[in-house]
């Protein structure tokens, strides 16, 4: 699961002293500018996030780039110079998608030069995924729930049909590795919901069953509709296995009579198999782009959010 936080700051200098379960990434965001990338790891550790700009008010964004896999990170404190300030930030977005998923919404790889190159966590930047692309596109707060490698019934390369613990169960966790510690989901209501699930079940030899899938895919929309009521759910068909899978995902949607549950299916050859992909045959950030631009215009029709034609030229 990816976090971030916004802020405001005065005083020129921001550092945290944090601990972190295991090794994660930090975008550091000046008014809307990379400042810099930051590496957390250890145990109160006391790391410079922002120095060597004015002094005046900027507009901060600390965001985790890489997924929950890779560690919690605990922030304990904020350190500010002499005259330093931390204010609330006010100009908030009034939107909010929930997006779940799995590598594809991480950003897993994105930022690999060539689609034989090995994963690094230093490659994995959910804000270059097609899910904060959209959130960006529509000007809306995001939360994003996903785990490389995590299915709606079956997770990649497990030896079972069935998974004892898939996206249907971690979407109801506060953190991604923590089965214990339950989400309290009247903390927000996002107005959209997007699913990007299936391409994990499908993708080696051991598949799972018609009836399977459903009641799995089934049972995470009921989740939803419980703690966030009648919004929109949009389920995405990923390309492999599509026609099965998009088979499977109208049959559920017929037993569901839920006429707020839409599926997009994505064009067939979305992406150049050479130029548009990352690490591990995963899409790059020009890949991750046309699984954005092709999925927004169903989404305006969904929510009846505005296009901004002038983006497209």
């Amino acid at each position: 699961m990816h976090s971030y936080l916004r802020t405001r700051l005065s005083g020129g200098e921001l550092s945290l002293k944090v601990s972190d379960t295991g090794i994660n990434y930090y975008n550091v965001f000046i008014d809307s500018l990379l400042h810099k990338i930051v590496k957390v790891t250890g145990k109160d550790t006391l790391i410079n996030f922002i120095s060597g700009i004015d002094k005046g008010v900027h507009r901060v964004l600390i965001q985790k780039r890489t997924e929950g896999e890779w560690g919690k990170t605990t922030i304990h404190q904020f350190v500010l110079p002499a005259g330093g300030k931390l204010e609330k930030e006010t100009d908030r977005p009034f939107r909010h998608i929930e997006f779940i998923g799995n590598s594809l919404t991480c950003g897993y790889g994105v930022e690999g030069k060539d689609r034989s190159e090995p994963y690094k966590a230093e490659t994995e930047n959910c804000n270059l995924s097609y899910a904060t692309i959209i959130a960006r596109y529509f000007d809306a707060d995001y939360t994003l729930i996903a785990h490389s490698g995590r299915g709606v019934v079956r997770n990649y390369g497990d030896s079972v049909r069935v998974s004892a613990v898939t996206m249907k169960d971690r979407m109801l966790n506060t953190f991604d590795m923590d089965l214990d510690k339950k989400w309290d989901f009247k903390t927000y209501k996002p107005d959209l919901v997007v699913i990007n699930l299936g391409s994990n079940d499908f993708s080696t030899g051991l598949y799972p069953l018609e009836d399977e899938f459903i009641r799995a895919y089934t049972l995470l929309i009921n989740r939803l509709r419980e703690n966030y009521g009648d919004i929109p759910v949009l389920c995405i068909s990923p390309a492999i296995a599509q026609r099965q899978i998009v088979e499977y995902m109208e049959r559920m949607r017929k037993e569901l009579n839920d006429k707020k549950v839409y599926i997009a299916v994505l064009p067939e050859g979305l992406f150049n198999v050479t130029t548009d992909l990352g690490a591990v045959w995963h899409p790059n950030y020009k890949g991750q782009t046309k699984m954005a631009t092709s999925l927004i215009p169903y989404i305006s029709t969904i929510t009846d959010w505005p296009l901004k034609p002038e983006s497209f030229y």
